[in-house]
């Protein structure tokens, strides 16, 4: 469904500020996303609350037993592995049964998170999303929780058509499926449009997480941003950035968290359900600065639309 200009104009108005106790909720239960190739060099998963839901990204060309034993060595953690799915990735339903054995059987999975992938040309049946889930194969293999995608700035352009499922086919999936859906949008830099999406699809019922770029450089998160096609957003990093001494400055999303904790907390509509981090800046960074903010060593700004994280943390 659209977003209207008359909506994201509303939306646009100056956020309200949040509590304190309003911004550590909305991080009371968050996610965040790693990669098979940092959880091999341990990287920061030491520093996560016991059974915290780590994503594990599945990229073009990864081999899929490297996100099982990612999977495996998550649950070793004490942590819960959520590990991506992407249909453009597999080549047929037989890889797909083996990936989903290897993942209930040896890593306990029971969440995943379901994408169409960054591929143009599909290696298998599996254009889009749908596609795999249509398969029932994520049930079958005791699957009862699935994330797809959620897109608040539009949905990636690709070459071909056909290749990406429609906010309306999800939403119709997940009422005649077993399994309890949820979205996890792409990572924000800003709450306007994030807010103006949440509240046109919200009718639809599905509990939504927003992707949220843990600390980073500038440079770092312009990078991500250009690569991963998050267009609209952007002119916050680069009204940020302003020049090359400022590229190499840390770069925090607590004035994005406040204002999603604020707006959460005065609309009882909101579907808006947790935080999902994308740690561009590392895993143990990211890390440490969520445990600040969760046991509450952080300081609003006098405007109250943002805060710092006591140094010992950030």
């Amino acid at each position: 469904m659209p977003v209207t200009t008359a909506l994201a104009s509303d939306l646009a108005a100056p956020a309200p500020s949040a509590s304190r106790q309003q911004i550590m909720d909305l991080l009371a239960d968050f996610s965040i996303e790693t990669t098979p190739a940092a959880v091999a060099r341990h990287g920061g998963l030491g520093l996560l609350p016991a059974a915290t839901r780590v994503y594990v990204a599945f990229v073009p060309g990864e081999d899929w037993r490297s996100v099982v034993a990612a999977a495996c060595q998550i649950r070793a953690a004490g942590l819960t592995a959520v590990p991506h799915v992407p249909a453009r990735s597999i080549t047929g339903e037989a890889e797909l049964d083996a990936f989903l054995r290897q993942l209930t059987d040896r890593a306990g999975v029971d969440q995943v998170l379901a994408i169409g992938g960054g591929l143009d040309q599909p290696q298998g049946p599996f254009a889009s999303s749908l596609a795999l889930l249509e398969t029932g194969l994520l049930e079958r293999h005791g699957i009862r929780t699935i994330g797809v995608a959620g897109h608040p700035e539009g949905e990636p352009v690709l070459r071909l058509p056909g290749l990406t499922t429609t906010h309306a086919q999800k939403v119709a999936y997940a009422e005649r499926s077993q399994a309890a859906l949820r979205l996890v949008t792409q990572f924000v830099f800003e709450p306007a449009p994030v807010l103006a999406w949440e509240r046109a699809i919200r009718g639809h019922g599905l509990p939504v997480h927003v992707g949220v770029p843990g600390p980073a450089t500038l440079k770092t998160l312009l990078a991500y941003a250009r690569m991963c096609g998050i267009g609209n957003s952007m002119r916050v990093l680069t009204r940020q950035a302003g020049n090359l001494l400022r590229l190499a400055r840390l770069s925090y999303p607590d004035a994005l968290i406040t204002a999603l904790a604020a707006q959460r907390a005065a609309d009882p509509g909101s579907r808006i359900e947790r935080l999902h981090l994308y740690p561009f800046g590392g895993l143990a960074r990211t890390a440490r600065w969520l445990e600040g903010v969760r046991a509450g060593a952080f300081t609003v700004s006098d405007d109250g639309l943002g805060f710092t994280v006591d140094p010992e943390h950030g």
